[in-house]
């Protein structure tokens, strides 16, 4: 008589090998040296000004000492959750390491519909100079000939930043592109685009601009906490460049504080 026998799963034996936690991969430094110095700079600063803040009973010093603080740690430590959800790594970088890899600068895309044709808005555009008159992040835009322009803008904690210019795309009226030269404050490059509308309702206005801050994603950062974000900021400037162009009105910085602390 055949004998029954009956399946049973064997055990595996396994060895007990330490998981690295999230937590454990995810601390290791990854910003350079040049940006846990600012970061330690601007969180303090921050700091400061929370206190003040408290002082007075405002609670918002709370949100920045909170920011203010984690500046501080990133400096200390060395580590970026945001870099590292990024997969940036500025840690070990030499002379540079302010400076974002490629695809890694803040790039700020809108559109807006004016009710102009395209060769006004160009020929408007065009003459950079016109720019701060609708672009409060700019204080002067100077051309200088060949195609070249000086730029002069708010930046980070109540400072300036300076760039030289030059048009590298030029096709009237379609597109106007620019980009700043090597050795400038911020490495910067834009572009607008004028499309007719459906329906000849005006023209579509698309600009595109990238640019990577002094002082790497901190620069960024710091520049957010004390204003508006890129985002924001070209999404507001192009409505008053729509108001410019169809009403001729001019926005008013009437009882409003000048950027970069100027009087």
């Amino acid at each position: 008589m055949a004998t029954a026998t009956t399946n049973v799963p064997q055990r595996r034996s396994f060895e007990a090998r330490p998981q690295p936690t999230r937590a454990r991969q995810g601390r290791r430094t990854n910003v350079g040296d040049t940006e846990r110095w600012l970061s330690v700079v601007g969180g303090s600063a921050l700091s400061v000004v929370a206190l003040r803040e408290l002082a007075r009973g405002d609670l918002a010093g709370l949100v920045l000492g909170v920011l203010g603080g984690g500046l501080v740690c990133r400096g200390v430590t060395g580590h970026c959750a945001a870099y590292e959800a990024m997969g940036v790594n500025t840690a070990g970088q030499r002379g540079s390491a302010t400076v974002i890899p490629a695809g890694h600068g803040v790039k700020v895309e809108k559109t807006v519909t004016i009710n102009k044709s395209p060769q006004d808005l160009y020929r408007f555009w065009h003459n950079f100079e016109n720019l701060p008159r609708f672009m409060k992040h700019l204080k002067t835009v100077q051309n200088q000939g060949n195609k070249r322009s000086h730029w002069v803008a708010c930046g980070p904690l109540g400072k300036t930043v300076e760039w030289d210019a030059e048009i590298i795309t030029d096709n009237e009226p379609e597109v106007i592109g620019w980009r700043s030269l090597e050795g400038s404050d911020v490495d910067t490059a834009g572009s607008v685009h004028f499309k007719s509308a459906p329906g000849g309702r005006g023209t579509e206005v698309r600009v595109v601009l990238k640019y990577d801050p002094p002082g790497g994603k901190v620069g960024a950062g710091i520049a957010w906490m004390f204003g508006k974000s890129a985002q924001q900021q070209i999404e507001e400037e192009l409505r008053h460049f729509k108001q410019v162009m169809e009403a001729g009105e001019m926005p008013t910085t009437a009882g409003q504080p000048t950027c970069c602390g100027a009087s």
